[in-house]
Parts: C-alpha cells; sequence; structure tokens
C-alpha cells in the first residue's frame, strides 16, 4: 500500500459502539478492526463512542478515524459532517453518501434514476394510519409485502405482511426506529450481497458476490449475527450472465450516491433471474459473520489486507478534499 508508512506514523482512532439499536454489533466490528490494526502494526485506540466523543479524541491524540460505527449517528452522515468540522479525516463514504445511503428511500430513487431496478412501494410517515387495502392500492402492490424503517440496519423493525392482520403491528414496529416506514414488494427467490471496495483515483473492485440461505427464508438479525444459523456460498451460485449484471447493478448504485471506501449492496433475485436492489450499506459490517470479509477473502484479500485498503480511504479522501480546496 503506498501510504502504508504514512498511516503508520499516524495515530488512529477506531470508533464503535455509539448508541444506535445496532450498538453490539457496532462493538464486535470495532475490535475485531482494532485488533487487525495492532497487529499490522499500527498506532490504534479503540473509542466508545459517546457525549464525550470531542474530548477522547483530543485526549487520545487522534489523527484519523476508523470508523465501525453502525446504524443511526455513524453510517448516516452525522459523525462524518462532525469530523469534517474538527479536520480528523475519517474511512468510508463522506457526509452526503453517508445520509442518502441510510435513507432506504432516497437511495432508491437515486439508483432507479440510474437504471438500477427496485421494488415498488410507497412510504408511511409516523401518525398515519392508512388501511392496509388502501396503501397497497396505492402502491399497486398485492401481498405479501416487506415494512421497514427507512433508516435503520441489520434487519431492525423488519416485518413481512403476509395478512392483514400483521398490517397495524408492521408499522407500529417500523415507526419505533424511524418517522418513515417504508412498504415494498416482497420479491421471492434468492437474497444476494455484493460488496465494493473503492481505490485511490477512482478505481472500484467488485468483490465475489455471496448468496445467503436463512432458515426460514428470513435474514433477520438473529440469523445475521448467530454463528449456524445461516449458510453463505461464495461465490454465490449464479449464472455468469446475473454475476456479471448485480455486479455492474452493485458499482452503479455506488457511483450514483458517490460512495468512497467499501460498501456493500443487497438484492433480491426472483427464480427467473431478475435482481431488485435492496439497499447499501456504507458501514458495511467486519465481525467475524461479516459477508464484506467473506467476499474479500474469496478474492485473495485477507482481513487484515482489507483493513487496510479500507484505512486508506480515509486518506484518499484528504487528499481529494486538498486538492478540491485548492482549484477552488
Amino acid at each position: 500500500m503506498a501510504d502504508r508508512r504514512v498511516l503508520t506514523e499516524k495515530r488512529i482512532g477506531v470508533l464503535m459502539g455509539g448508541q444506535s439499536s445496532e450498538r453490539e454489533v457496532s462493538l464486535r466490528t470495532g475490535q475485531a478492526v482494532h485488533q487487525s490494526l495492532l497487529r499490522r502494526g499500527y498506532e490504534a485506540v479503540a473509542i466508545d463512542v459517546g457525549p464525550d466523543l470531542y474530548r477522547d479524541l483530543a485526549k487520545q491524540k487522534v489523527q484519523i478515524a476508523f470508523l465501525a460505527l453502525h446504524g443511526p449517528g455513524g453510517e448516516d452522515g452525522t459523525i462524518q459532517g462532525f469530523l469534517e468540522t474538527i479536520g480528523i479525516p475519517y474511512t468510508g463514504s463522506g457526509v452526503q453518501a453517508s445520509a442518502v445511503g441510510m435513507h432506504k428511500v432516497t437511495t432508491k430513487i437515486l439508483a432507479g434514476s440510474q437504471g438500477v431496478p427496485v421494488p415498488g412501494g410507497t412510504v408511511v410517515r409516523r401518525g398515519e394510519q392508512p388501511s392496509l387495502a388502501l396503501a397497497l392500492k396505492a402502491a399497486k402492490l398485492k401481498l405479501p409485502v416487506v415494512v421497514k424503517p427507512a433508516s435503520q440496519g441489520s434487519t431492525i423493525g423488519v416485518t413481512i405482511v403476509r395478512k392483514p392482520a400483521h398490517w397495524k403491528p408492521a408499522l407500529a414496529l417500523a415507526h419505533r426506529y424511524d418517522p418513515d416506514a417504508m412498504v415494498e414488494a416482497y420479491i421471492p427467490g434468492h437474497e444476494i450481497t455484493v460488496s465494493i471496495l473503492g481505490g485511490s483515483e477512482g478505481q472500484i473492485a467488485v468483490l465475489p458476490a455471496v448468496e445467503i440461505v436463512a432458515p426460514d427464508g428470513f435474514y433477520d438479525f438473529s440469523a445475521k449475527y448467530q454463528k449456524g444459523k445461516t449458510q453463505y456460498l461464495c461465490p454465490a451460485p449464479l449464472t455468469a450472465s446475473v454475476t456479471k449484471q448485480i455486479g455492474e447493478l452493485a458499482r452503479r448504485t455506488y457511483e450514483a450516491l458517490a460512495c468512497e471506501g467499501a460498501a456493500r449492496v443487497d438484492f433480491r433475485i426472483t427464480p427467473r433471474g431478475k435482481p431488485y436492489m435492496l439497499e447499501i450499506n456504507t458501514v458495511p459490517g467486519m465481525t467475524e459473520t461479516s459477508l464484506l470479509p467473506m467476499a474479500a477473502g474469496r478474492a485473495g484479500l485477507t482481513y487484515d489486507a482489507l483493513v487496510e485498503r479500507i484505512l486508506q480511504s480515509a486518506l484518499d479522501r484528504a487528499a481529494r478534499m486538498r486538492r478540491e480546496a485548492h482549484e477552488g
């Protein structure tokens, strides 16, 4: 890595935890990243993000932030904007891409404008109580449908509504986590994810796709984070044409949002091979069961090498922002 010497001279703060509903997963991601950086000889400290973050960063003399925060507050542009304000380079996507990527409705609109197929759907605001029949008619949907918060990860607050009795509880659950509840078509078929690694000078690597075979066909929180509950197939057993297509769609989504560093794009693929993009994750998990390290490993990239690639994105952004400021 070209700038490894520069990075080893910097004090790196691994920001983890936070107060979102994904706190525990974030702690696991952060601890794994922190240990990786130490193994590779970096001067790294682990920081559990709280109200005293500014003081903690100053006390630890952090010069670069490795973001291991999931969910609102860590993945939605909030922490990114804070770090830009105080002049600390950070890994991954910038403020705008993070904010857009966290809000699934906005992601679908932007990706759809670039020709990426997305499920049909609608949005129900908190306080609204449309009947199921009215919502289905307005969005031209039929059961089953998926109801989920617009800005959450790890399948938190998600319900597959298969019968009318599930409708109101599903809305109530989604609205616990976000003012916007997404209602979208349930896409039968395969659950597939494609990881993307951005590099310096606009280089983008599409990693091998992973198929997720979850118990009962629903990749919920426990299926994601309890070892042995879910089967992962990497590379995904897809035809060459579908594999190429979803790789291109993942890249197009990444570029539409102007993402940087690592990201992961989730798809459903129908039994006939038609893909639908569901969402993008701009701070993908890096736990022992996470999908990005699995795909990277299949591409010949060790966990430690992957962490270094993501770390490099902090320097890439800092250099780009300096250039833009100079040109401006």
